[in-house]
């Protein structure tokens, strides 16, 4: 997780939910910031999820009911339900977090289409062992709905425990960022030297140089604030190393998903919501020029998997360790 900057908000909201605890979803009481920094305070992402393996933070998640948790799908591949604990209300990763319950997980269930073309359809569920209980510190995230607009430039955060850059360690505190959307022409030319990573509808990008994800941030939300509620846009995926080289990170489209989603957690309590964008998006008429395609941004070319590297044409890598 990078460095911050000032945004606006805007828009209203249009809720849809199954069940009156989605009426609560994205509701973020003890987060009033307009203007963000490095370091979360407590509660200001109740939904937040921090996942680990061996007493090792390796991926984030987010609250979507009080038994259901999103995830990345290239993080669920270690789908032995043994191996995870689920840490929600947490905001240190050593100090004390008198807020946080842990949960061991029950169920994981790995998108279908996972990664038909390199890193597509990333996102995974994880059932709780037993639900928690809501509190300011503990809430889950409304999710974009299948008619969620969301224009160039549309202002969203990143958070996470993830390295604050290519070559520095993992923070202690949960961190956040606020990035703008980068449409998907932009997108897809900042990407088009990298032949496999393919920008689909399945995705949404995010980012600007310095601000944006870094490993360890996988499976962590995207979230965009309409009127008094966060909806989750996006689950943290790939991207060239934490921000650099102009590229912006690539999240799976939560709204692309609500009809799988829903199929999954069928009787859980889960909020959607309509992000509408006003006006029209600048980004749809973006055009792509030479200059604007990165060709060189490392000297040894690869993809971090789950737990080794393989080889493609530039530095690029899932969002994991």
């Amino acid at each position: 997780m990078a460095a911050w900057t000032v945004w606006t908000l805007l828009m209203c909201t249009a809720l849809t939910g199954q069940g009156s605890k989605a009426q609560d979803c994205g509701m973020a009481s003890l987060n009033t910031k307009i203007v963000g920094g490095e370091n979360a305070t407590a509660g200001s992402w109740p939904w937040q999820v921090s996942m680990h393996i061996k007493a090792m933070h390796v991926c984030g998640g987010t609250l979507i009911s009080d038994q259901w948790v999103l995830t990345a799908a290239h993080c669920a591949v270690i789908n032995s339900v043994d191996s995870w604990t689920l840490y929600l209300g947490r905001q240190s990763q050593s100090g004390s977090n008198v807020n946080e319950v842990k949960r061991k997980v029950s169920q994981i269930i790995v998108h279908p289409d996972y990664n038909n073309t390199l890193f597509n359809n990333d996102i995974a569920l994880m059932k709780l062992s037993s639900p928690v209980k809501f509190t300011d510190y503990i809430k889950p995230i409304c999710l974009a709905n299948n008619s969620s607009q969301f224009h160039n430039s549309t202002p969203c955060w990143a958070t996470g425990w993830g390295n604050l850059g290519k070559e520095d360690p993992s923070p202690d505190l949960l961190q956040e960022v606020p990035i703008p959307v980068i449409g998907q022409k932009q997108c897809s030319c900042n990407y088009v030297s990298v032949s496999e990573a393919n920008i689909t509808d399945e995705m949404i990008c995010a980012g600007q140089e310095n601000k944006g994800a870094c490993q360890g941030d996988s499976g962590g939300p995207l979230q965009c604030k309409q009127g008094g509620v966060w909806i989750q846009a996006g689950i943290t995926s790939f991207g060239i190393p934490c921000a650099l080289a102009g590229f912006p990170e690539v999240y799976a489209r939560v709204s692309q998903f609500q009809n799988w989603i829903m199929d999954q957690v069928a009787g859980a309590s889960v909020g959607f919501v309509k992000f509408t964008s006003n006006g029209v998006d600048q980004g749809s008429s973006f055009v792509c020029r030479s200059a604007d395609n990165v060709t060189s941004v490392a000297t040894a070319p690869t993809v971090a998997t789950e737990f080794g590297f393989v080889v493609i044409s530039v530095t690029i890598f899932n969002l994991f360790l």
